[in-house]
Order: C-alpha cells, then sequence, then structure tokens
C-alpha cells in the first residue's frame, strides 16, 4: 500500500476519535451553558471541553487497535497509545480549532448559534482542515514507527 494511502487512514483514525470528542463536547458546552467571561473567551472552553473529550477517545481507539495487534494488554498498551495519538490529536485539533475561531469571530461574528446546520457545516470544513493538518505528523509518526500503520 503505498504511503499517502497509510497516512491518510492513521489520520482517519485520529480523526474519528477528534469527531466524537468535538460532538460531545459541543453539544456538552451547549447544554450547559459553559463559558467564561464574554463570549470571545468561551471559545477557549469549546477548545478545551472539545479536545479533553477528543484526547479520550483517541486514546481509547488506539489502545483498542494496538491491544489486538500485539495481543497484550495493560499499562504498556495505554502509554504506546499515548505515544501514537497526542501529536497526531493535537495537529488534527489544530487545523479544526484554527477554522472554528476564523468562522466564529471573524466570519459571523459571534452570532453563529452552536445548534444549527450552518454551525455543523463550518464544523465539517474544519474537520477536512484538521485532516490535513494532521497528515504531515501522521506521516512522520509511522515513517519513525511511533504509530503502528492501521493498513
Amino acid at each position: 500500500r503505498p504511503m499517502f494511502a497509510t497516512v491518510t487512514i492513521g489520520v482517519c483514525h485520529c480523526g474519528a476519535g477528534c469527531v466524537l470528542g468535538d460532538i460531545v463536547g459541543e453539544w456538552l458546552i451547549w447544554a450547559t451553558g459553559a463559558t467564561i467571561g464574554s463570549p470571545p473567551r468561551a471559545l477557549w472552553v469549546e477548545f478545551l471541553v472539545d479536545f479533553g473529550f477528543a484526547f479520550a477517545f483517541g486514546i481509547v481507539f488506539q489502545y483498542f487497535s494496538i491491544s489486538p495487534m500485539l495481543g497484550k494488554y495493560g499499562p504498556k498498551i495505554i502509554y504506546r497509545a499515548l505515544k501514537a495519538d497526542a501529536l497526531s490529536l493535537l495537529f488534527f485539533e489544530i487545523g479544526l480549532f484554527g477554522w472554528m475561531a476564523i468562522f466564529q469571530v471573524a466570519i459571523f461574528n459571534w452570532e453563529l448559534p452552536m445548534n444549527t446546520v450552518t454551525y455543523w457545516w463550518m464544523m465539517q470544513i474544519g474537520m477536512f482542515l484538521g485532516h490535513w493538518t494532521g497528515v504531515p505528523i501522521n506521516w512522520w509518526l509511522i515513517k519513525t514507527g511511533v504509530k503502528t500503520p492501521c493498513a
């Protein structure tokens, strides 16, 4: 399989955790009305909560991907999952969060509610961008053997 295909699958694997984390985080923020300060600072709450859930989902996904391949379970595999997914998740979220900041602040001037179709369309664009900001780091992680290819 070509390296580009292997990397793309690796990014999609990471992206699955990011997407689920962002969905859970966004709805949780919306449902609780959590903010820190005025609306411009509320975006940081979204980033922190979304990243926390994305990280948790990502590590769980990596763990249950690595464990069956190696036939091992336990703390060493959790550590390996952390090594494999921490940078990947971070770079994916950089693309997504960067776009979130652009569309919330610059395009919609804080007037786009989270419970609208347009908001989630903007999130889809962010996830697409996150995929591409995740490609270089996943290439490096796979090339150096830190991340085991999913395919």
